[in-house]
């Protein structure tokens, strides 16, 4: 670290910490001595901000920061130092830390290899579908790269058909405090498929239920056999899971059914899946293949057929959308390998992560133990985060992949004309909120901001059958919403 860099960095902390750290500050410089603001107007500020925490009610801990954009002066803070789980709001780290080590242009490519000649149509050799850890592939694509196999000749191969998913570590799952059924906790690897999600579907069918799985997309649904559901009478719980001989076995309450439905449930051995599909669509085109093997070690060979993905740029702007834990994790680690690393875990490459920040910013006091924000053990404060949207995300461009938040009316209703306008990433877990980005006025002046809050207390309480949807968990995320918005309304009208 510099000794500027490190005098950069106290003057943060420090600015903060001078007003109290129980406490809103005001006019806090990062560059040059606090200039504080009159003393009546400092308190009666604190005052409002305390009484829109207070009218939260949300027990548990509040950390938040804001301030101007342009020259680093922090505005307002409480708790600027407290370390909180970010949730989601981590995806904004991961999104820089992605498109400085891979750059805005990286695309992820899924290649088709022979390992020998190809005559008459047929394959002397191996077929190789090797994964590059694209993590929007889903089966429209998938299909198409069969068709470009098909325009390219093949027919039939000889020898075996391989998939090779060495791209990325293998990784059962995001976070395995989970639930098993949730899909935004699947498996990452190498190869990855819609996300690394089975659609489920189910339809009364006389005394009993017609069920399907399959690789469902737009204009593809082929049945897959990695993934098998049993509806089973009983009242509890509502899924069970259990791998066995490399299947998802899957059981369902009978009960919980109703008269039909669908929903996506997470895959566990992701690269057969992806194999599997292109096997049935392979098939299809008319290119008889055998049974998918995986490979053993990388194996080259000349490419046949290639998809690429969307630029990393776009990529982001959907995780960020969508908030997408699977993208997050398969960019974040794609991230950590490209700087030369070696994962074995995503707390491995959180930690990366938070390594690559700390040099970006001088500072080192963020810990990841993922990408995506659902491991409840990773901590930011609240000035950590605005320190990276203001010194950090600038010159990548951050604030334009963000999506709109927009101000409400007096009965709750988005102002979609509103004349400011607000980019931020939010983050939601049981009894977990955040909320960070920007404001940006008419006149040009911008501020960075982010609120967490957090109740590790009631969360760690959750029972194994709450954790989905825990009793009080949906009117204390309304609350913390609210609380955000009224935070943005009064920051909104003190610094226009």
């Amino acid at each position: 670290m510099t000794r500027s860099a490190d005098r950069f960095s106290r003057r943060w902390v420090l600015a903060a910490l001078m007003a109290g750290v129980g406490g809103p500050a005001l006019s806090a410089p990062l560059a040059r001595s606090l200039r504080p603001v009159a003393r009546p107007e400092a308190l009666r500020q604190a005052a409002e901000a305390e009484a829109l925490v207070a009218r939260a009610n949300l027990g548990g801990k509040l950390a938040f920061a804001v301030a101007d954009a342009a020259t680093g002066e922090v505005l307002e803070v409480m708790n600027p130092v407290l370390g909180l789980p970010p949730a989601s709001v981590a995806k904004s780290v991961t999104a820089l830390y992605a498109l400085d080590v891979l750059g805005a242009d990286h695309r992820f490519a899924t290649r088709v290899l022979a390992t020998g000649p190809v005559t008459d149509g047929r394959l002397e050799g191996d077929l190789v579908l090797a994964g590059g850890g694209d993590p929007t592939l889903d089966t429209d694509m998938l299909g198409d790269l069969a068709a470009r196999l098909r325009a390219a000749g093949l027919r039939e191969v000889r020898g075996r058909f391989l998939y090779d998913a060495g791209a990325l570590p293998r990784l059962p799952a995001i976070d395995p405090g989970q639930p098993a059924h949730v899909g935004y906790n699947p498996a990452i690897s190498g190869l990855n498929l819609n996300f690394n999600r089975v659609h489920f579907e189910w339809k009364r069918a006389g005394g009993g239920y017609d069920v399907t799985m399959d690789a469902r997309a737009r204009r593809y649904a082929p049945p897959v056999s990695v993934a098998r559901m049993q509806v089973v009478d009983r009242p509890a719980p509502v899924y069970t899971y259990s791998s066995k001989g490399g299947v998802d076995e899957w059981t369902v309450a009978q009960g919980a059914l109703g008269q039909g439905g669908a929903r996506w449930l997470p895959v566990r051995r992701p690269a057969l899946y992806c194999a599997e599909v292109f096997h049935t669509l392979a098939r299809a085109e008319g290119i008889a293949l055998p049974r998918p093997e995986e490979a053993a070690a990388p194996v080259a060979g000349r490419v046949l057929a290639e998809h690429r993905s969307e630029p990393l740029s776009d990529i982001l702007r959907d995780m960020l959308k969508y908030s997408t834990n699977m993208t997050a994790e398969a960019v974040g680690l794609s991230a950590t390998l490209a700087r030369g690393d070696q994962p074995l875990s995503l707390t491995e490459s959180g930690q990366a992560m938070g390594d690559w920040l700390a040099s970006r910013m001088g500072a080192r006091k963020a810990r990841f133990v993922d990408h995506s924000g659902l491991g409840d053990a990773s901590r930011m404060s609240a000035v950590e985060m605005v320190r990276m949207l203001v010194e950090v995300a600038p010159g990548a461009g951050l604030k334009g992949l963000m999506k709109p938040v927009h101000l409400r009316d007096g009965r709750g209703r988005p102002i979609y004309d509103h004349p400011v306008e607000i980019r931020a990433k939010t983050g939601t877990l049981n009894f977990v909120s955040g909320l960070a980005g920007y404001v940006t006025f008419p006149t040009g002046r911008e501020l960075a901001f982010a609120i967490f809050a957090a109740d590790p207390e009631r969360r760690a309480a959750l029972g194994p059958q709450e954790l989905e949807r825990p009793e009080g968990g949906k009117s204390w995320v309304t609350r913390a919403r609210r609380l955000q918005m009224g935070l943005l309304e009064r920051w909104v009208a003190l610094y226009a």
